[in-house]
């Protein structure tokens, strides 16, 4: 049975340009317990538009696990220690989710007494 407030659990996508970036900021968020989890998804291909021109580049995806109140601490965190002048930071919210699995993110978030 789903808890009334699933809609507070959030997965986020964040792109970075390689896999020791994406380890290290996988394991600043979990540290910092603002993620619960963190997968990194190498071998990602990205076309965009930036400054005018069409750029391809090799990237690693996040797939953060958290709750939207940890969201403004994740997201500072993020901006603080990333090499991008404008990183990706998308959170969208989890409709619904195996309850065990989001009690763990909760135990997860919490803080250390």
């Amino acid at each position: 049975m789903s808890s009334s407030n699933d809609e507070d659990y959030q997965l986020i996508f964040c792109t970075c340009p390689d896999q020791e970036t994406a380890e290290k900021l996988a394991a600043r968020l979990v540290e910092k317990r603002h993620a619960a989890c963190v997968n990194i998804v190498p071998g990602l291909t990205s076309v965009y538009r930036w400054q005018g021109k069409i750029e391809t580049d090799s990237e690693c995806l996040l797939l953060i696990k958290s709750r939207a109140t940890h969201y403004s601490a994740l997201e500072r965190l993020i901006e603080e220690q990333h090499p991008y002048e404008l990183p990706e930071i998308i959170a969208v919210p989890i409709g619904r989710g195996l309850d065990g699995y989001l009690h763990w993110i909760d135990k997860e978030l919490r803080q250390l007494s």
